[in-house]
């Protein structure tokens, strides 16, 4: 069962260009996705919105919200997509979040927090030189906790 929350207004406006979207679907598709999660979607949906799916448009034309569509994408992989596809759009996503956690690495590697410190420090100003060894001893709490969760994670 999905777990109810207190959603923002651009959900519910996905919701509502969800429910548009799938009623415009063939039963068999349609019947794909769980119904609970679609009594969700209508429990939380705009009653009353303006978005009208047009025939005459590519879907990608469409003006739908970007919640909406990366709430298609997920119904995509997981009910609609052959296996094949499914296994495609797994391994893109994955490669994705690899990639974003290897720049996040990067970006908040100990080498590259101390650079900047001693761009800090070898500034003229003594009492800034005071500062930036406060601040190292701290960076290094923060540092030895980062190392510690990165070490739970392998």
């Amino acid at each position: 069962m999905i777990q109810e929350k207190t959603i923002t207004v651009e959900e519910a406006i996905a919701y509502s260009e969800v429910l548009e979207i799938l009623r415009h679907m063939s039963y068999q598709e349609y019947n794909k996705v769980p119904k609970d999660m679609i009594n969700m979607f209508k429990k939380n949906a705009i009653i009353h919105s303006n978005f009208r799916y047009d025939f005459n448009k590519l879907f990608i034309e469409q003006n739908i919200s970007k919640d909406a569509k990366l709430i298609l994408a997920i119904l995509f992989r997981d009910y609609w997509a052959t296996p094949n596809q499914r296994e495609r759009i797994k391994k893109k996503q994955l490669e994705e979040r690899i990639k974003l956690e290897e720049e996040i690495r990067k970006k908040y590697s100990g080498e590259n927090i101390f650079n900047r410190n001693n761009y800090r420090a070898n500034q003229d100003d003594s009492s800034k030189a005071l500062i930036v060894k406060k601040e190292e001893s701290i960076l290094k709490r923060i540092i030895g906790k980062i190392i510690k969760i990165i070490k739970r994670k392998q």
